[in-house]
């Protein structure tokens, strides 16, 4: 290259290195005076380089939904969230998977440990993994039951905040605007959905819909009262607010209900574990039982263990699902249940399906369709009366079908323990050892070729065992006496192996429990009807503190008061319910009615005040009572809540434990005490 071109190159190369400098300098002043650097604060904080939770919980959602199993729980667990997180799709999908996310990691090392126990009994390893899986709903209750509360403790704080902002701005609606702003909390969200509704063109109609969605009974009263004080003007009442007297009665009713749930956690939060240890227990306890008192391995391997461990899930199922029913306090579902289209409603849409359940259902305006009906009502069952018998004969099929197959399968059981056990004798505590187990097993093997040979025949005898036996190369050489105790160790085996069939009282058994489980869903719903009896009292003093923030507003009527009781009641709704419904036609005569539809003396106090207060005197003379002994009823609401959890800690207690008891008494001590004894007695008369 000459010395003239590398000069041009040089040029070249400087010229292009002058020119992206000068670009450079251009384009980097340009961009100071354009929106260039507004956009680039703006991307700062929003961008994340580290793992982030927030972003794998909505995948997770997104993947959840795609899963057919999973897909129902997480739309069911999306109904109940969404009421907590207001208008908030990205807290809904991120806490809906959150939870969901939680259940999993805790279910699956669960299934993991139930398959490494019960590896080798096919039957109760599918009954334990089906139960597990039923668990996912306790699981997602008690975490959401959990957000629940956190939000009522919330609660208690933004109510005393709301009584600072009210004293410094005198609106109701200006102080809750201010306290609502705090974005962290979900108590926020309801707070702004609440003055939303007082600001709304109509806020009456805004107030109703929110009665609709309202996390808890406290934000309806909460909401109410300030719409009632936003309407009708607040007033002094013993020199103090009524606005704020109201918000500190339905502060004190919150604290007690905090309470009362801590005390119920507190009773509750072990039975329900309690309850479900005996099903991963039955594994364990036999191997250990068989390892060391080798006489007890008939029970454990044979029909009657079987029967035994069946009996104890069984009873563990039914525990699991009582102890849910009275730690609920018996109350409606929380809004998860999905009564618009479920599969009830699609099998009663089916011609058949319907043809078939309309034979089980009583006619209407017969003695028992209207016996059931009022059940249904009672016991707060979202049921309609046909997909409650849809639900009554499914379980009762299933039953039926499901007691057949296990009744076969503990022939089966018992046919193959024939076919395993090791034939020899051995003494009382000890096991067989390595040689004698060997021996065992190959005379086992040798009878079992005799029992292929004769089973299913009814007419065989000892004679005919004897003749097989001595033309078989496994006897070739063995003396009469030994054919002959050979021949009467077959025939026993063969005895019991054609005993085993299924016989028409199994049958008989089976069509007992089908009645059993058609009969179930009634007495359940009898059970929630006790539990929420129980809560009768909580209710009506919940009413007192009720009429007691309504009675001194002004333009409060009575007909206003049994709305609010309506819309808060749960035991007494449908009585105050149709006494609204029938106000207008006569007010003293409704009430009159609700009076007689009603046998809870507290409750009909009420009434009677309410009859006055429509007739005779003001409302705040009628329930003058409940302002002066306010201290009162607040201490006997403690007192009777205090009783109320005791009275189901105790029946907690006997229903969490009957599985474990079962278990250690039927399935372990009376095994071991009762086959020793015999055991012993045999062997006694042996020596003799």
């Amino acid at each position: 290259m000459s010395t003239n071109m590398l000069l041009y190159v040089i040029y070249g190369v400087g010229g292009v290195f002058a020119f992206i400098v000068i670009a450079y300098l251009i384009l980097s002043k340009r961009m100071k005076k354009s929106d260039y650097q507004q956009i680039k604060k703006l991307r700062q904080g929003t961008e994340s380089n580290s793992f982030s939770f927030e972003i794998l919980y909505q995948k997770l959602y997104i993947t959840y939904t795609k899963i057919p199993f999973i897909k129902s729980y997480i739309l069911k667990l999306r109904r109940r969230l969404e009421i907590l997180n207001v208008d908030d799709e990205y807290a809904t999908r991120r806490d809906s998977a959150k939870i969901l996310s939680k259940t999993l990691l805790i279910l699956i090392p669960i299934m993991v440990l139930s398959i490494i126990i019960a590896h080798t009994n096919y039957l109760l390893l599918s009954i334990i993994l089906i139960f597990e899986i039923f668990m996912v709903d306790s699981f997602v209750d008690g975490m959401v039951d959990k957000m629940d509360n956190t939000l009522l403790k919330e609660q208690l704080d933004f109510f005393a905040e709301i009584r600072h902002a009210y004293h410094e701005f005198n609106m109701v609606e200006e102080a809750i605007y201010q306290i609502s702003q705090d974005d962290e909390k979900n108590i926020s969200k309801q707070g702004e959905k609440i003055y939303e509704v007082l600001i709304a063109n109509d806020p009456e109609m805004e107030l109703e819909k929110y009665y609709d969605i309202a996390p808890n009974s406290y934000l309806k009263e909460f909401a109410g009262i300030s719409y009632l004080t936003k309407e009708f003007g607040d007033r002094k009442v013993d020199k103090s607010s009524l606005y704020l007297k109201n918000v500190n009665n339905i502060t004190e009713e919150m604290q007690i209900e905090i309470l009362k749930r801590d005390k119920i956690d507190y009773v509750f939060q072990s039975l329900s574990l309690i309850s479900i240890v005996p099903v991963l227990g039955l594994e364990p306890l036999k191997n250990w039982s068989v390892s060391n008192f080798s006489f007890t391995q008939n029970f454990y391997n044979g029909k009657s263990g079987m029967m035994v461990q069946i009996l104890v899930i069984i009873l563990t199922v039914l525990c699991y699902l009582l102890l849910r029913k009275i730690k609920n306090n018996g109350s409606t579902d929380k809004n998860t249940q999905n009564t618009e289209n479920p599969w009830q409603a699609k099998v009663y849409k089916n011609p058949i399906g319907k043809r078939i359940t309309n034979l089980f259902i009583p006619k209407k305006g017969t003695k028992e369709y209207i016996k059931v009906q009022k059940l249904l009502k009672d016991s707060a069952s979202k049921l309609k009366m046909e997909w409650l018998y849809i639900n009554r004969i499914t379980i009762a099929i299933v039953t039926l079908l499901v007691s057949l197959i296990l009744f076969v399968q503990l022939h089966k059981t018992a046919i193959n323990w024939v076919y395993t056990e090791p034939t020899s004798e051995y003494n009382l505590m000890g096991g067989m050892t390595g040689t004698e187990l060997i021996e065992a097993q190959a005379l086992t093997e040798s009878d079992n070729k005799f029992l292929d040979m004769f089973r299913g025949n009814r007419e065989t005898t000892v004679d005919d065992i004897r003749e097989a036996m001595e033309r078989s190369e496994d006897y070739e050489g063995s003396d009469e006496e030994e054919i002959a105790t050979a021949a009467e160790r077959v025939y026993e085996k063969l005895q019991k192996i054609n005993a085993e069939y299924l016989g028409w009282f199994e049958v008989l058994l089976s069509v007992v429990f089908m009645i059993i489980a058609y009969m179930a869903p009634i007495w359940i719903m009898y059970f929630q009807l006790k539990m929420r009896q129980m809560e009768m009292e909580d209710e009506v003093m919940q009413f007192q503190t009720i009429i007691l923030m309504l009675m001194r507003i002004e333009r409060v009527n009575v007909e206003i008061i049994l709305e609010w009781l309506e819309r808060y009641a749960n035991i007494f709704k449908e009585p105050i319910s149709r006494c609204v419904n029938n106000y207008e036609a006569g007010a003293w005569e409704a009430l009159e009615v609700l009076k007689n539809e009603t046998n809870y003396q507290q409750f009909i106090r009420i009434v009677e005040s309410l009859q006055a207060a429509v007739e005779k005197i003001p409302i705040r003379d009628a329930f003058d009572e409940l302002d002066s002994e306010r201290d009162y009823y607040q201490a006997k609401r403690r007192e009777s809540n205090d009783r109320l959890i005791a009275r189901k800690a105790m029946i907690g207690k006997v229903i969490g434990f009957a599985p474990m008891v079962v278990m250690f008494v039927g399935y372990l001590i009376i095994p071991l005490v009762f086959i020793g004894l015999t055991s012993m007695s045999t062997s006694m008369t042996s020596i003799s």
